[in-house]
């Protein structure tokens, strides 16, 4: 019996572990990110329309815009464009890096 607690109880603290991965995009398709890598991206080709902070600009602001919208769905908007936004400005990694940052953006 105090076996069965004693590997339950490791159990428990090996999944949280596995579970608390660091930085994450959360929720809604997220994932991993490199945050400082994301928002250098994010300077470098997005800010000039939507603000170098998030608060939108000749582009909608993106402050919150992972309320509305999922890493999935802005990794879609950052590939193909529309609305006034031009298609591919990132491409790749750095492009999915930047969507899961957004994301995690409520």
């Amino acid at each position: 019996m105090l076996k069965n607690i004693v590997i339950a109880t490791g159990m428990v603290f090996l999944l949280a572990g596995c579970s608390s991965g660091g930085d994450s995009g959360g929720g809604k398709g997220g994932g991993t990110v490199d945050s400082a890598a994301a928002e250098k991206s994010f300077k470098q080709n997005c800010a000039s329309c939507h603000g170098n902070n998030l608060e939108g600009g000749t582009g909608p602001a993106l402050k919150e815009i992972g309320k509305e919208h999922s890493k999935d769905e802005i990794l879609k908007q950052i590939k193909n464009g529309g609305g006034g936004m031009p298609a591919g400005l990132i491409n790749g990694d750095e492009a999915e890096n930047v969507a899961v940052w957004l994301a995690s953006k409520k």
